[in-house]
């Protein structure tokens, strides 16, 4: 029987780690050294797509057999880059920004054989369309989530749920940080199917 390909994860966050234990397979960690300024003229569709790729380069010569993931998601408002707000203050002020419009991500995901150099990639875009929210829900959801750490500051697999009108995606999954339904399709083409 042949041996199980090393697979890692080339990030440390922590949503990503956690999506990625759903497919069941045995994985590690490695934290990218990678820049993620997009580059002049770059689309947030294009950034996504180098940075994934990027940061699966990066950790790819510590794991010379492994098959390595790298993702990256880019966010914007109304054509501005949505980041994550990381403090109350800068939450309560993108929420208020995105009250009754939409918040567009694209989230990149690339694996890439360390071994032979082959890749592959996909980039999976997801509009969530928000609510109208006056300051006493923001508020109440900020003091009981505190998603400092999220693009748009709503996590849609929490609480942030109920800022949220409507999300138009082909993977929930996407909006959290990893596209598994991808993902799954890379696995399987590169020899490592999820249920084998």
């Amino acid at each position: 029987m042949p041996r199980r390909r090393q697979l890692v994860l080339a990030s440390t966050s922590a949503y990503r780690r956690q999506l990625l234990r759903r497919l069941a397979l045995p994985f590690e960690c490695a934290a990218p050294d990678v820049d993620e300024t997009p580059l002049a003229g770059e689309t947030p569709w294009d950034t996504a797509l180098r940075l994934s790729l990027a940061k699966a380069r990066a950790v790819s010569s510590r794991f010379p057999e492994a098959l390595v993931i790298g993702s990256d998601q880019v966010a914007t408002h109304e054509g501005a880059p949505l980041g994550k707000p990381g403090n109350h203050d800068a939450a309560l002020a993108q929420l208020r920004r995105l009250s009754g419009g939409v918040a567009d991500f694209h989230t990149a995901v690339s694996l890439l054989d360390a071994a032979s150099g082959e890749a592959r990639s996909h980039v999976v875009p997801c509009r969530v369309v928000f609510r109208v929210l006056d300051d006493r829900l923001i508020k109440t959801y900020l003091r009981m989530e505190q998603p400092y750490d999220c693009a748009g500051s709503a996590k849609s697999e929490g609480l942030g749920i109920a800022l949220i009108q409507r999300i138009e995606t082909e993977d929930p999954t996407s909006l959290i940080g990893l596209p598994l339904i991808a993902l799954t399709t890379m696995l399987e083409q590169a020899g490592l199917p999820v249920l084998a």
